[in-house]
């Protein structure tokens, strides 16, 4: 049995609910799934040298220690095509990410830094912590061939999301959206062309009781497991 190098990204605490689930996800994945993960916590104060881990996985969390190190872990998985999921602070890290290396654009976080003059993540007209919220998943994208439904109900904790003005130029730029809520503001996003890469503002890692992974993060076991067998 393959055993996958993942490098688990946040500031670790145990009053986080999402980093408390990790251990019992990563029972279940390899008791129900055969799928082993060698899981690795990584600061964002200390992730800067990712290029060795079969996958990288952006945990909730924010405000991080390390914007840069957040958008660092993104960036590299990115790049080196190394199978990737963002969730929650996760998510909006990526877009930081792709908004800045690859559009080039000069955007802030509204949570990181309050006193910028032009926000890409913005905080949500109505908080979304501790709520549950359908999620419309985009017939034939990879989110919905994991999910296998085009409707969803998912739990969140968050307070903030992408300033609906940058959603054109991201698109336009190159990323997929393909989970939005009942308003249309988006849930998921997907980088075309990349082995995997998913970002979600929520939170998979809440769902159930723990014992049963969601099965966003069944499948980034399984292409991380993949990612070990072809290096």
């Amino acid at each position: 049995m393959s055993t996958a190098k993942v490098a688990l990204v946040c500031d670790r605490s145990p009053s986080v609910q999402a980093h408390a689930r990790i251990p019992s996800l990563l029972s279940a994945l390899r008791e129900r799934d055969g799928l082993t993960l060698d899981a690795y916590w990584i600061s964002t104060a200390e992730a800067d040298d990712l290029e060795g881990f079969d996958g990288i996985w952006i945990l909730p969390g924010s405000p991080y220690r390390s914007e840069a190190g957040a958008v660092n872990a993104a960036r590299v998985a990115r790049e080196h095509g190394i199978p990737f999921l963002g969730t929650c602070g996760g998510f909006q890290h990526t877009l930081l990410e792709y908004a800045r290396n690859v559009l080039g654009l000069a955007v802030a976080h509204a949570e990181n830094d309050p006193d910028a003059q032009d926000f890409l993540l913005m905080p949500l007209a109505c908080s979304l912590v501790g709520h549950e919220e359908a999620v419309r998943l985009t017939p034939g994208s990879l989110a919905e061939k994991i999910i296998g439904v085009e409707k969803t109900v998912e739990r969140y904790s968050c307070s903030f999301g992408l300033n609906p003005a940058y959603l054109p130029v991201l698109e336009e730029g190159g990323l997929n959206f393909t989970g939005h809520d009942a308003d249309g503001a988006v849930r998921i996003l997907e980088l075309p062309g990349h082995p995997f890469f998913l970002a979600t503002l929520f939170q998979p890692e809440l769902a159930g009781d723990g014992t049963r992974p969601h099965p966003i993060i069944t499948a980034f076991a399984s292409a991380a497991t993949g990612q070990q067998v072809r290096r």
